[in-house]
């Protein structure tokens, strides 16, 4: 399971959500999406990630080395809770929900 450089239809139009130019913008197969913008609306740099219909978190910094280093951190923290992410139909499926929901808390928590 990957992370792959997201390719918007025309990315010379595209911003990010937070204003910005985007720098780096990797979408993992499993489903979910991490972004680096500059030049953001309220911070030089935002780091934006999601868990495809669970999350969307972004974060802000003022210096590109450390915005650069976290958004690896995030991206690689992902990872297990997209793993975690129960089907449906699983026979324990509750238990592996509440799980989810506890990795994304403390995932928050982690990166706040």
């Amino acid at each position: 399971m990957t992370w792959r450089e997201f390719q918007p239809e025309n990315r010379a139009a595209q911003r990010g959500s937070e204003s910005g130019i985007i720098l780096l913008d990797e979408e993992h197969e499993i489903g979910a999406r991490i972004s680096l913008e500059r030049d953001c609306s309220i911070a030089p740099f935002a780091v934006t990630c999601g868990i495809y219909g669970w999350m969307v978190h972004t974060r802000f910094f003022s210096d590109d080395a450390e915005a650069r280093a976290q958004y690896a951190l995030m991206r690689d923290a992902l990872v297990p809770i997209l793993e975690g992410i129960p089907y449906e139909n699983e026979p324990d499926f509750q238990p592996k929900w509440d799980r989810t929901i506890a990795d994304i808390e403390a995932f928050v928590a982690r990166f706040p």
